[in-house]
């Protein structure tokens, strides 16, 4: 068990972290000061020519020490979490707690290279009036300490070396809610035997070559799997949506007057030319975004690679792929786009709650007149009437179309429909 004097020395690391932090500090500032202000006194000789040269010297000299000045902060800092990391580690091993209010928030304290991409890190230059701060704090999911074990798993690698194959491991973290996963200092594996993309607008429609992905993080090791796994038995996200040449093709083309709603009629609902960009949720293998680009408009999906190369089959087509979940906060400015759609993804599926808070986040970033086209959103015939045709007039779309019809596909006492509406948020606010 040891004696009293034993576990009291023991404490000593933890009774004096502040105290180190401090004297750290200290030495640190006086290391600068003796740098800068040994060597400094330059005699100034009479003679302009002279004083030139001594100011030219000057100018070189400080110009050096700037230099100089950044490495040694550098290495100042790097000591510094090294001695921080010591006296964490010391302090773990010997019971020793830290502070709640120094966690903010983390179940234990933070090392390596999880504590270094988590932050916040000093300003070089300062207080800085725009950020209202002298430190910057890195992008990252507050859930993410919820999961701080795996976390720490993820943040595991040689700095300089190539990432660990991990892809589905951080899509799981990122559907957790840890969105986004903190910045990595690790080079992502690139396939091998990679070759330059297809030339648009070849690349809208043509499979891309099986060396574009890596492909260690799915069922399916080439694309003919992929296209070919839609025939086969077993349920997978978007089960034929790889297949270029099938239903893909004709995707969003006819207009039938039901739920099925074609693209040009839509944006025949606005003045030509005004719709210019957009959002896919849920895009799928980006077919909604290469009909949209055939017609002159940009748009981003977003998509989940659910044991698929979504993101990449996509950014092989030439069209821009966003990997977040459904649950983020759509990461564009207010009042920006022209055109949101979402077929199948905003559906009962979600929590009413969250379903509610997405439906505002698409009227924040629609521009006012800007096209929310609600494609095939799936609920029950209670469920529609009692809470989503409230939910969705509570937000103040105008309603330009709108169908309901049976949902039919697990049979019809499921009592299950969908919804197809386009909607358009108003020139003005209704509800200020």
């Amino acid at each position: 068990m040891g004696s009293a004097e034993e576990k009291k020395a023991w404490r000593l690391p933890v009774f004096f972290r502040s105290k180190l932090k401090v004297l750290l500090l200290v030495v640190s500032t006086n290391l600068l000061s003796v740098y800068f202000f040994s060597g400094a006194n330059y005699a100034i000789v009479g003679g302009s020519d002279v004083l030139a040269r001594e100011l030219n010297s000057t100018r070189l000299k400080l110009s050096e020490s700037r230099e100089e000045h950044a490495q040694l902060r550098r290495r100042l800092e790097t000591a510094s979490g090294l001695l921080e990391a010591l006296l964490s580690e010391l302090g773990r091993r010997h019971g020793d707690q830290a502070a709640s209010d120094d966690l903010d928030g983390w179940p234990d304290e933070l090392l390596g290279e999880l504590k270094l991409a988590a932050g916040p890190h000093k300003l070089p230059l300062g207080y800085n009036h725009n950020l209202g701060t002298d430190e910057l704090f890195p992008t990252l999911g507050f859930a993410c300490r919820r999961f701080q074990e795996e976390l720490t798993r993820y943040m595991s690698y040689e700095v300089g070396k190539e990432c660990p194959s991990d892809g589905v491991f951080a899509q799981r973290l990122m559907l957790k809610g840890c969105e986004p996963l903190p910045r990595r200092r690790c080079l992502p594996v690139s396939p091998k035997g990679y070759v330059e993309p297809a030339a648009l607008p070849e690349s809208l429609w043509a499979t891309p070559p099986d060396t574009s992905v890596v492909w260690d993080a799915y069922a399916c090791k080439n694309y003919s799997c992929l296209v070919n796994r839609g025939r086969g038995r077993g349920s997978h996200d978007c089960n034929d949506c790889f297949n270029l040449k099938g239903r893909e093709k004709s995707r969003w083309l006819a207009d039938g007057g039901g739920l099925d709603f074609g693209m040009d009629g839509v944006l025949a609902t606005k003045p030509k030319g005004t719709v210019r960009i957009g959002l896919d949720i849920g895009g799928g293998s980006g077919t909604f975004a290469a009909r949209m680009r055939e017609r002159g408009v940009t748009v981003v999906s977003t998509t989940m690679d659910f044991d698929g190369p979504f993101n990449s089959f996509i950014a092989s087509r030439g069209l821009l792929p966003m990997h977040i979940s459904v649950a983020h906060r759509l990461p564009f400015f207010d009042n920006t786009l022209d055109i949101v759609h979402s077929m199948h993804v905003l559906s009962n599926w979600i929590p009413e709650l969250m379903l509610e808070f997405a439906l505002y986040d698409v009227y924040r970033v629609l521009r006012p007149g800007g096209l929310f086209w609600l494609d095939h959103f799936f609920c029950t015939g209670e469920q529609l009437n009692a809470t989503y045709v409230p939910m969705i007039e509570r937000v103040g779309y105008n309603k330009l179309r709108w169908v309901t019809g049976r949902k039919l596909d697990r049979g019809i006492e499921k009592n299950e429909w969908y919804l197809s509406a386009l909607l358009e948020r108003p020139m003005t606010s209704t509800n200020a």
